[in-house]
């Protein structure tokens, strides 16, 4: 096979595959019985015009059959009055008319063959339709069961899809919880320890300590010095003599 061999046969197997996820049974099996009962509707039809054909050969040999009754007696009138002549003619006549019959019987009979065996396909493409009626109408329901099942099925997927993510989502917030826990509890044993610096400080611990340690001492030494001051009793004195001293009376 070649190139362009198996190109088409490609193209024809991607199309019979679009045909078919476009394809809707229920729309499928409509058409095909609205097909069969035109079907059915043209056999109707054609009985009705080999009926009409029949009856229109039964009119004309009738008429063919009142004839040959009519030459025959004007025959036998003719010789009576002995006109043999006559009579010989009316008989041509009537042999004529009788030899039409004759082609007239066949065409009826060839219609009567022809109409009953439209009947009986009439007949049995009628019950082929009701057949194919009733069975369309049970594949269409079991075809829109199984379409809403499809559906079920999707949305209960759909659901268990967010159900998954959600449970992720769940997974993700615990962890995050417990990586927060985990940070608040190791910043909070750091300020404990006192490892931790002070928002916006560059000091360290350290740092903080020997500030304290220093000021401690400035604190010490004042405190001797104020000690050394007060042993030496002048600013005890000066004190006393303070409040000793008479307070002067208003105009003295």
């Amino acid at each position: 096979m070649g190139l362009l061999g198996r190109t088409g046969e490609i193209i024809r197997a991607k199309w019979n595959a679009l045909l078919n996820r476009a394809e809707n049974p229920n729309e499928t099996l409509d058409y095909s019985y609205e097909r069969q009962v035109e079907s059915l509707q043209n056999v109707k039809r054609g009985v009705a015009d080999v009926v009409t054909a029949k009856k229109r050969l039964e009119l004309q040999t009738q008429q063919l059959e009142q004839n040959v009754v009519k030459l025959d007696t004007q025959a036998r009138q003719a010789l009576a009055a002995g006109r043999e002549d006559l009579a010989r003619q009316a008989l041509e006549r009537k042999s004529g008319f009788q030899q039409q019959l004759q082609d007239l019987d066949t065409q009826v009979k060839q219609l009567q063959d022809q109409q009953e065996k439209l009947v009986a396909n009439q007949k049995q493409l009628e019950v082929r339709i009701e057949q194919f009626r009733s069975q369309k109408e049970v594949i269409k329901a079991q075809y829109s069961a199984a379409e809403a099942q499809v559906r079920i099925n999707e949305a209960a997927t759909g659901i268990g899809r967010e159900m998954d993510n959600t449970g992720l989502a769940i997974d993700r917030a615990k962890d995050k919880t417990e990586q927060m826990q985990a940070r608040a509890s190791a910043l909070d044993e750091l300020v404990q320890s006192g490892d931790l610096q002070e928002l916006g400080s560059d000091k360290s611990q350290l740092d903080r300590e020997l500030q304290q340690v220093a000021s401690q001492q400035q604190v010490d030494r004042e405190l001797e010095q104020l000690k050394a001051e007060v042993g030496s009793g002048a600013p005890q004195k000066e004190l006393e003599g303070s409040q000793t001293q008479p307070e002067q009376q208003p105009g003295g």
